[in-house]
């Protein structure tokens, strides 16, 4: 697909490689392939089971009907184009090329068959929610996934590397790499099954949802039936109750769930920036690349800082998009019309951000110096165990130590303490010889309690 002159989106231009797979399912060109499908499948439909008198088409012709709309391509794109600029819809210009292919294939008996008892939205809510299921199936799912198999990995490589915790951006109870990065593809994978199990819904009820001109002009067919089959045909889920246009909450749900998804990736990016910029991860050079115009020594975090700006490019976008198409006055207004046309941007700014993501979760190596010296340098996070330990002999009856936690909190609070004050500090104690012990063996290090075993619970 060539390149447009001067774009103005730099998701056409400097982004295009990354996201132009998404232009396969929701640009305009993709949005008109989906309407000739529908158009189609509606015509050969009405055909087969003879609505509206229309007669029965052979299956070769209906083969070759089917196949000419798979095949749409430049040659329709242009044609369509041609029509638009005289009819002035969109629509109604797809309409007129169905017709054309009917009477170059010899079946313009058929032609009055085309868009019978069809608004324009009936093909339109269509062909977006066909659209948008396969953008979401095909192209940002297995990017969102290729992020949450990255963290996978490094959460199971690094599932016994101990590490300082930071709360408030202070030490804290130590904790495992892998523990951390498990915490985040899991939160991930919620969203994945959020995001499978919104239902793309469509319509099929003509101007008002009553399907009055199908009850006129046929009325002995059950028309309720006959749309929920025709949508389910499609790959899609019937909505029985609607005015002229499919009520859009489905995809208020699907663009809320991506959103959200995003906030965590957003969380994920600042994380391993935060994590770089102290040492934690070191960034791998890539031959002939460049960190800054002036100092060469450095590699910048450009892939998190690429993700995070396009992760809230995208959410501003989802979230705008969820709060403006459950909204239509009355029977219909055309706001959705517009909003829709946002959706490929909006979906290719995510798009983007994983693929940054996951590039750049690819160029990070873990500095076991960095996290063993922040380890060593913060013994006093140890002081919860031993005033947890004091209060469980308490309990037990071998100790009357008052109130153990207010003696840890004069002894380390705003201090550094290292393990020559602690092993001191607990042989002074009033505590079982078995208590002590366990407690002379504590090191940062080893304080990690079960994290290494709740990487497991990844599904």
């Amino acid at each position: 697909m060539p390149l447009p002159i001067q774009p103005l989106s730099p998701l056409d231009g400097r982004y295009r490689r990354q996201t132009s797979a998404l232009a396969e399912h929701l640009s305009e060109a993709g949005l008109n392939r989906a309407r000739v499908h529908v158009e189609v499948e509606w015509l050969l439909w009405v055909a087969e089971h003879r609505l509206f008198g229309a007669e029965p088409v052979d299956a070769g012709d209906a083969d070759a009907l089917r196949q000419w709309a798979a095949g749409f391509g430049q040659e329709q794109i242009d044609a369509l184009a041609e029509k638009e600029a005289v009819t002035r819809h969109d629509v109604k210009a797809v309409e007129y090329l169905v017709r054309d292919r009917l009477e170059q294939q010899g079946l313009t008996r058929l032609a009055e068959a085309v868009h019978i008892a069809c608004t324009s939205e009936d093909i339109n809510n269509l062909s977006y929610a066909l659209t948008i299921k396969a953008a979401v199936d095909e192209v940002w799912m297995p990017a969102f996934r290729g992020v949450i198999d990255r963290l996978r990995e490094l959460a199971l490589e690094q599932r016994d590397r101990p590490m300082l915790s930071l709360t408030h951006g202070q030490p804290a109870t130590p904790t495992t790499l892998g523990k951390e990065l498990a915490v985040v593809a899991w939160r991930l994978e919620r969203q994945a099954k959020r995001i499978g199990a919104v239902e793309a819904l469509g319509k099929f009820a003509g101007a008002t949802g009553t399907f009055s001109a199908h009850v006129v002009a046929e009325p002995g067919a059950d028309w309720p039936a006959t749309a929920s089959a025709f949508v389910e045909h499609l790959g899609l889920t019937w909505n029985p109750l609607t005015t002229q246009i499919e009520s859009h909450d489905w995809q208020a749900e699907l663009f809320g769930a991506i959103s959200h998804a995003g906030r965590i990736l957003h969380n994920l990016a600042t994380d391993v920036w935060t994590y770089i910029m102290l040492g934690t991860f070191t960034q791998i050079p890539v031959a002939g690349a460049t960190g800054s115009s002036t100092m060469p020594h450095k590699i910048n975090p450009i892939r998190f800082e690429n993700a995070e700006a396009n992760l809230e490019i995208a959410s501003a976008l989802l979230e705008s998009l969820s709060a403006t198409l459950v909204t239509s006055r009355l029977q219909r207004d055309l706001t959705d019309s517009s909003t829709q046309r946002n959706i490929g941007v909006a979906l290719g700014h995510s798009l983007l951000a994983l693929d940054n993501l996951r590039r750049g979760l690819s160029e990070i190596a873990v500095s076991d110096a960095a996290l063993d010296a922040a380890l060593d340098g913060n013994w006093e996070v140890l002081a919860e165990a031993i005033q947890t330990v004091i209060r469980a002999e308490v309990l037990a009856g071998s100790s009357q130590i008052a109130d153990p936690y207010a003696q840890l909190k004069e002894l380390t609070r705003g201090q550094k303490v290292g393990q020559a004050e602690l092993v001191a500090f607990v042989d002074g104690l009033d505590i079982s010889d078995a208590a002590k012990e366990r407690l002379r063996r504590l090191t940062p290090s080893t304080y990690t309690g079960v994290a290494s075993q709740l990487v497991d619970r990844l599904p």
